[in-house]
């Protein structure tokens, strides 16, 4: 883990909207080397948003993200294109090719972002398949194998060219508890053995208490938490957080004893 004083990704006084309304105000929050960082919140509040600006999609009203030092937003084109060249990004629903199997999924950003020769992208497919625990399906189509593998597949996919980071949105959406849980641990397995730091929005309790290491939540389009998710729930006074990282057992613990 680099042990800068810097973070890697510094996020100030960002402030997000669309068709003249407001969906993020004034957010500010620092994501170190090596983080696993969720973003979380309710429903509708803005979490995907926040990572749009991050990985360079949507441009900010005001406000600076900064990569390395780097102001994303205010750098040249060609600068901002680097860097955002050196994010991995895995989409909720995997968004593989149905009409590719999964080495070529994974050899696709290779072949196009790379000047490597087809026995070399060969090589290093089969290095993420093992990876991700799908050496010897690399051949399958999407179409053929289960939900849990074609996350583990998108996520090879998003590793293809050694990304600096990683960013997850609800990578375990429509997961069965036990494919959640272990597509957790491969997660924490990438990040320990690569160093890579992971940005993630998720719903899922035990992904956020299990696996994070930082976090905000947000509410109201603002940033009302920061720090280890235990540690927010921990410290925290304010409703909403509480019921959202105990499931609203505070309130039912609450309700009970009226």
């Amino acid at each position: 883990m680099r042990k800068d004083a810097a973070p890697f990704i510094r996020v100030e006084d960002l402030t997000i909207g669309y068709n003249g309304g407001t969906v993020i105000k004034n957010a500010s929050f620092t994501i170190n080397y090596s983080d696993i960082f969720v973003i979380m919140g309710m429903s509708g509040c803005g979490k995907s948003t926040i990572m749009r600006s991050i990985i360079g999609l949507l441009k900010p009203r005001s406000g600076r993200i900064l990569i390395d030092g780097v102001d994303l937003w205010a750098a040249p084109q060609n600068i901002r294109a680097d860097i955002i060249k050196s994010f991995g990004i895995s989409y909720q629903s995997g968004a593989l090719f149905s009409s590719m199997t999964l080495a070529e999924n994974i050899a696709l950003p290779m072949e196009l972002g790379t000047d490597m020769k087809p026995a070399d992208i060969k090589d290093a497919v089969n290095k993420k398949l093992k990876l991700v625990g799908l050496l010897g399906y690399e051949n399958f189509y999407p179409s053929e194998v289960s939900g849990g593998m074609i996350k583990r597949a998108a996520l090879a996919r998003a590793m293809a060219l050694n990304p600096r980071a990683l960013f997850f949105d609800e990578p375990s959406a429509g997961l069965d508890p036990i494919r959640s849980a272990e597509l957790d641990e491969l997660i924490q397995k990438i990040n320990h053995e690569t160093q890579t730091t992971v940005v993630m929005v998720t719903h899922e309790l035990p992904t956020i208490m299990n696996i994070a290491n930082n976090s905000i939540y947000i509410t109201n389009g603002r940033v009302a938490a920061s720090g280890t998710p235990k540690k927010i729930l921990q410290n925290t006074k304010h409703l909403e957080i509480l019921e959202f990282l105990t499931r609203g057992q505070r309130r039912i613990k609450n309700d009970s004893t009226k």
